[in-house]
């Protein structure tokens, strides 16, 4: 009896040690990824709770929603980089310019092509907009300020406790995942929201004449290589056919030019 409890114990043992291989064998890990941290919030003293960057700039956005702040911060990640205050202070709802203005634990936000912040202030119920500037006003919900699921003129609008936006360039509008309410929403955009800002228009600019230089360059390169041999050495002159021909031809003393140059030659030696 004890031998087949043994056998029992051996055939279970084995079965579930094959399930295991099987169940990893649907998994697949691709190497070549490296993971390093660039910003390391409890030396800032700072809770990064979403990061995005910013169109047209440099910048990333930082969004600490435990302070309910806004931080910026240079393209070049790392434990150096400078953070500076974009906007916000204390809890609490209050619209103006970074100093001034205060958001109550947003959760999501989106950033246009103008480089403006849109936020998902939640506790709040109602979008708020963050110039390039920082100036801060409300561009949803501010005249109820209460949760619900009204459509209509942006500022009678309300929404969920519970909802996050995404900015879509194409359709020029804010999406509004609003999942306290089980909605997709729309919020259409002004025009100049979706237009792109001089900085990267420019730098767009900048990389076709750089292109253009390159391509210059090259097809001046492969044009001198192919005309070399009819360049003459000691002139550098480009040399017609008809211009040798003449060179060979006697004057009226019966010399060519080269038998001239020849004789002068010997005199100054």
């Amino acid at each position: 009896m004890a031998l087949y409890r043994q056998s029992h114990s051996f055939f279970i043992f084995i079965a579930f040690t094959i399930a295991g291989i099987h169940g990893s064998a649907n998994h697949v890990l691709e190497d070549g990824y490296v993971v390093s941290t660039v910003l390391d919030g409890h030396k800032l003293e700072i809770n990064p709770y979403s990061v995005l960057p910013r169109y047209g700039s440099s910048d990333f956005i930082i969004l600490d929603n435990v302070n309910s702040l806004f931080y910026t911060v240079s393209s070049l990640i790392s434990q150096e980089s400078e953070i500076k205050r974009f906007a916000g202070g204390k809890p609490g709802f209050c619209d103006g310019d970074s100093a001034s203005a205060m958001f109550k634990g947003p959760r999501s936000f989106a950033i246009d092509l103008k480089g403006n912040v849109y936020v998902a202030d939640q506790s709040n119920n109602v979008i708020r907009k963050i110039t390039k500037r920082g100036v801060t006003t409300t561009i949803a919900g501010g005249y109820t300020l209460k949760p619900g699921k009204v459509d209509g003129p942006a500022q009678n609008a309300s929404f969920s406790q519970d909802f996050e936006l995404v900015f879509v360039p194409e359709l020029c509008v804010l999406l509004v995942s609003d999942r306290g309410n089980q909605l997709i929403r729309q919020i259409d955009l002004k025009a100049e929201d979706c237009q792109r800002s001089p900085n990267s228009v420019l730098g767009g600019a900048s990389l076709w004449v750089l292109l253009g230089l390159g391509v210059s360059c090259l097809v001046g390169f492969i044009v001198g290589i192919i005309l070399r041999p009819y360049v003459i050495p000691h002139t550098g002159r480009l040399l017609h056919p008809l211009q040798r021909d003449m060179e060979a031809l006697p004057n009226s003393s019966g010399e060519t030019s080269t038998d001239v140059l020849l004789r002068h030659q010997k005199r100054n030696c």
